[in-house]
């Protein structure tokens, strides 16, 4: 029978599959003993089954680059980080070959041990820390039986769940599985902005959809407008194939866009620089005509290693960045892992309270001075080979900037009577990602030579949301009254003191945002290469002026619904 659910539309595209229903996890498994004999055996069994999960992440890592390889490795490096916990280890050991349990009910009672811990726990972050738990014990349950783990999709299917963690999307797609629903998460959660990444529809806070979908069910997903049909008729499978043909013109209009200027309608020139991590990103850029670099996260050269990497390494990354963008700008993040981008080199704090509001960003920089100055000669010597910009995130006050400027100038120094190159002006510049530096601006403006807003951490500490929580997908929002004013008053407060800003949040990646940051003045957007061109055929749609004369009415909306309204009204 017919049935249609709305939820909200998180990846762009249309897609018809079959269902594959996927209820929450849990691993019940029955009370089950050895004879004293057979526990050295199972527990070797046991650790044969922990190394091959460490194999599999270990070539999954791997094979990621660009997006997938920041935002999923953040989670693979997790996980890695669990198997290798003694707290985990020890428990299982001791299960085995002291209670003689078998390897399977050893799992289950440390996960119901460990789980029970967080739980108990009263900060939100790591009581969400189950999830992955559940994830580490499904793979090792998995490998115990020389099976996949249990969350596989098949060809021409849409797996439908609770949740899907962002490491297993990239794992999804290369199954064949061709859209997603899920009844939690946000369109600006993780494995939201995953998806996007790799052009696969979703469809997420679908109310319902567990309950009334079932296995082999037909499905039309629309991760535009969030609609989910099942068992569609006649008139729903037209409509699905009109769609479709539309999809397909639309992405051959999109690719003749390659190398069009960013230019409104009204001949305002607006200039998209992208996000990158890997050489794979900037050769994707350079083809794609960016304006430069607007956001070089250098995170992926200190995760899933046990060494930090030395200045010639860091150098000689960066110097082929700044190469390959041939004379563009490229502006070189300075290091931001903390305890939520976890590592083995011993950088973080491992127990940390509340890892969002730890040590990291430049805390963590100015706090480990040799680091820092090891990052610093490295990004100083590679500017050298071409134009580069320093961008310090985490920032919340002026004198953090002048702390900065002063070891840059330390470095720069240092440097010179080395006798080593580089260039003659690198520019200094903060995210805007904290709500304190947004309001601090004003004093300490002129420390800066550019700035760029993180919509990202700056909505989810502006609402107090954590973006990847479950149960708070419809408070995560950009299009809240008090993130447009912080947008408003930072971006103006830039143009009257002729510094440079950017938005380089997934705000600057979603099409349907770019009139309401044209309105807001913005004309710089940094953003991954996957969305450029639909966002610079969004923009070619506006006209600048108009949107300018509109944002009062912007600015005089009251809640998300008004401001719906508004971007409905300018042909969102």
């Amino acid at each position: 029978m017919r049935k249609a659910l709305t939820g909200q539309g998180a990846s762009r595209g249309t897609v018809l599959g079959r269902a594959r229903v996927r209820l929450p996890h849990a691993l019940q498994i029955a009370e089950q003993h050895l004879l004293p004999e057979e526990a050295p055996a199972e527990l070797a069994r046991l650790h044969r089954a922990i190394d091959a999960v460490r194999a599999e992440m270990h070539v999954l890592r791997a094979r990621l680059h660009g997006a997938l390889a920041q935002e999923v490795g953040e989670f693979l490096d997790l996980h890695a980080l669990l198997l290798d916990d003694p707290e985990l280890l020890h428990g299982l050991d001791e299960l085995v070959r002291v209670r003689h349990f078998t390897a399977d009910y050893a799992l289950r009672v440390q996960r119901d041990r460990l789980a029970g811990v967080f739980e108990a726990m009263d900060d939100p972050y790591f009581r969400s820390r189950v999830e992955d738990i559940d994830q580490v014990i499904g793979r090792v349950h998995a490998a115990l039986h020389r099976r996949e783990c249990e969350l596989r999709g098949f060809a021409g299917e849409i797996l439908v769940t609770e949740s899907v963690a962002p490491a297993e999307m990239a794992q999804l797609q290369a199954q064949g599985v061709v859209g997603l629903v899920t009844t939690g998460g946000s369109p600006l959660g993780h494995t939201a902005i995953l998806a996007r990444s790799l052009h696969m529809p979703l469809v997420v806070d679908c109310q319902g959809a567990l309950d009334l979908t079932n296995d082999g069910d037909a499905l039309i997903v629309d991760g535009g407008s969030g609609r989910v049909v099942i068992e569609p008729n006649a008139d729903d499978l037209r409509e699905h194939q009109a769609r479709e043909r539309g999809h397909v013109r639309e992405r051959r209009q999109l690719a003749r866009l390659r190398r069009e200027p960013t230019r409104t309608l009204d001949g305002v020139d607006i200039r998209l620089f992208a996000n990158a991590e890997s050489q794979d990103d900037v050769s994707e850029a350079h083809a794609l005509g960016a304006a430069g670099v607007g956001l070089y996260r250098t995170e992926f050269l200190f995760l899933q290693r046990s060494e930090l990497p030395d200045e010639d390494e860091q150098f000689r990354a960066y110097r082929d960045v700044v190469m390959g963008m041939n004379g563009q700008p490229v502006t070189i993040r300075t290091l931001d892992v903390g305890a939520d981008k976890t590592d083995r080199t011993g950088l973080t704090l491992r127990d940390e309270p509340n890892p969002a509001l730890g040590l990291r960003g430049v805390r963590l920089s100015l706090m480990r001075r040799g680091l820092f100055e090891t990052q610093l000669r490295a990004v100083l010597r590679a500017s050298a080979y071409g134009r580069v910009r320093l961008l310090v995130p985490m920032v919340t006050c002026g004198e953090e900037v002048v702390a900065v400027r002063r070891e840059v100038a330390r470095v720069a120094a240092q440097l010179r009577a080395e006798g080593l190159p580089l260039g003659d002006d690198v520019p200094l510049g903060v995210m805007i990602e904290v709500p304190a530096a947004a309001l601090a601006l004003p004093a300490f403006i002129r420390e800066v030579d550019f700035l760029s807003v993180g919509t990202n951490d700056l909505v989810q500490y502006l609402l107090a949301v954590d973006r990847n929580h479950e149960g708070l997908g419809r408070l995560y929002t950009p299009l809240h009254p008090a993130v447009i004013r912080v947008l408003r008053d930072t971006i103006r407060l830039a143009q009257r003191h002729a510094c440079p800003i950017a938005v380089c949040g997934e705000m600057a990646a979603a099409p349907e945002y770019a009139p309401l940051l044209l309105a807001l003045g913005l004309t710089d957007f940094s953003l991954h290469p996957g969305t450029m061109l639909e966002v610079r055929q969004r923009i070619r749609d506006c006209d600048f002026a108009a949107l300018q004369a509109k944002r009062s009415a912007l600015l005089r909306a009251r809640d998300r619904e008004a401001i719906e309204r508004w971007l409905a009204g300018v042909g969102a």
